[in-house]
């Protein structure tokens, strides 16, 4: 990835230093928190090929299976305000190490507990670690990358994220399929304890510690030196900015819709609507989570280009609206037509990456951390909305069907309960129409 220095030689001498750090150490740091990020997308994503065997082996309908999922998303969302202000309080590294930590044990408790109660407390545990991926991602572009690059590397980190979920799909239920659910995640958590490794060892909070010149401006510099107190009241600040609200709000719509379905209730619906194998509902899927992570790049990328946030921003949630309903209720839908507006309308979910420099761009830069932390609740407020939301109106429209005594849910059951996708699309798409462009300029 190249750097915005004409000359290296040039900006050592002016500070004294190495001058700007090379492109292959900054794309290594950066890289491992990245691959947290995936790991985070994967665990994030499990129990959406799992669906049949946590109802049998915990003995839950689709309300309690909701519930289980949504604990991964109660505990994320918690973490959050914690999290923005612990990344410029200990640092990305140390944080990211914990959280590693605390996903290995996550991972390795939901793998080998037999009780409902651990298993939610597991997904909790492990929602609660892996808080921490996006937040020091973005951290870690601020002092590694120009500025410039910020949006292309959000879109970026998304990108890789969502190769974590594309494993959680067809290659996951292979796994699970061969090896037993339970042993999948066990293994899951031993890979997580080796990232706390490599985050240790490989990961600095800023290329001052190896002698090179930091590209993050001197207020979010001097944000790891301000006591903690003080960086919750910067929490506070932050809402106090307009469009911060509006994004906040808006970026649900998009998360939850996309997660929703492809992390949770896609593959019990394809298999309703089109009489599919789990393979092939998990195949579905897989399009759009490569829909949704090829987007994230060139959202980013278009929204750098042309200066621009709000028009590409407005542009997919309103794609992505049109796409759901078209999705859920337009009916005579071959499996093939399906899946081509399947992938549209993911790739229009792609513009939610554009919130974070939107965000970011609103309000002033010695709150980058806090900042990314509140949108990131955002983010995550919808599927933890919406996820048991949907099961709980499947379980009221459930017509008292069983196969193999579990409960299955006809088409007519998911359209009702996916209205709720639909407001909350048309919702987001309201409140980014009344958003205030920054033009990709940092506010003073």
């Amino acid at each position: 990835m190249s750097q915005d220095v004409t000359s290296p030689t040039a900006s050592a001498a002016a500070h004294g230093g190495k001058g700007f750090p090379p492109s292959l150490l900054s794309s290594f740091v950066w890289g491992i928190a990245a691959f947290f990020y995936l790991a985070a997308f994967y665990l994030r994503t499990q129990p959406a090929v799992m669906t049949t065997e946590l109802m049998r082996d915990f003995g839950m309908n689709a309300s309690q299976l909701g519930v289980l999922a949504a604990f991964f998303f109660y505990a994320y969302v918690a973490m959050q305000i914690p999290t923005g202000v612990l990344v410029d309080s200990w640092g990305a590294r140390r944080l990211l190490v914990a959280g590693s930590i605390m996903a290995a044990v996550g991972s390795i408790l939901f793998g080998a507990t037999t009780s409902f109660g651990l298993a939610a407390l597991a997904r909790a545990i492990t929602g609660a670690a892996t808080a921490v991926g996006w937040v020091v991602t973005l951290k870690l572009a601020t002092h590694w990358f120009p500025s410039k690059r910020f949006a292309t590397l959000s879109g970026l980190g998304l990108f890789i994220g969502n190769l974590g979920a594309l494993v959680a799909q067809v290659p996951l239920r292979l796994l699970v399929d061969s090896f037993g659910w339970r042993s999948v995640s066990i293994v899951s958590g031993a890979v997580m304890a080796g990232v706390a490794v490599l985050a240790w060892t490989g990961i600095r909070d800023d290329p001052s510690e190896r002698g090179y010149d930091t590209y993050a401006p001197k207020t979010a510099q001097s944000a790891s030196h301000v006591p903690v107190l003080q960086l919750l009241k910067g929490f506070k600040e932050v809402f106090r900015y307009r469009n911060t609200w509006l994004i906040f709000l808006a970026q649900g719509s998009f998360v939850g819709s996309i997660l929703s379905f492809t992390g949770l209730w896609g593959a019990p619906f394809l298999k309703a609507r089109f009489g599919v194998s789990g393979t092939t509902a998990a195949g579905v899927c897989s399009v759009m989570i490569v829909s949704w992570a090829v987007a994230s790049l060139t959202c980013g990328y278009l929204s750098d280009r042309t200066g621009q946030r709000k028009p590409v921003y407005l542009t997919g949630a309103v794609v992505a609206a049109a796409g759901w309903s078209v999705l859920f209720y337009m009916p005579g839908l071959s499996l093939s037509v399906f899946v081509v507006i399947a992938a549209v309308t993911s790739f229009a979910c792609g513009a939610v990456v554009l919130g974070f420099a939107y965000g970011k761009e609103s309000v002033p830069a010695r709150y980058l951390g806090t900042i990314s932390g509140a949108i990131n609740v955002g983010n995550m407020i919808g599927p933890t909305l919406l996820q048991p939301g949907i099961g709980w109106v499947l379980d009221r429209q459930w017509a008292g069907q069983t196969v193999n005594g579990l409960r299955v849910y006809d088409v007519s059951a998911f359209q009702t309960a996916f209205l709720l996708v639909i407001v909350w699309s048309l919702v987001g798409s309201v409140l980014i129409a009344l958003t205030t462009d920054t033009h990709c300029k940092q506010s003073a």
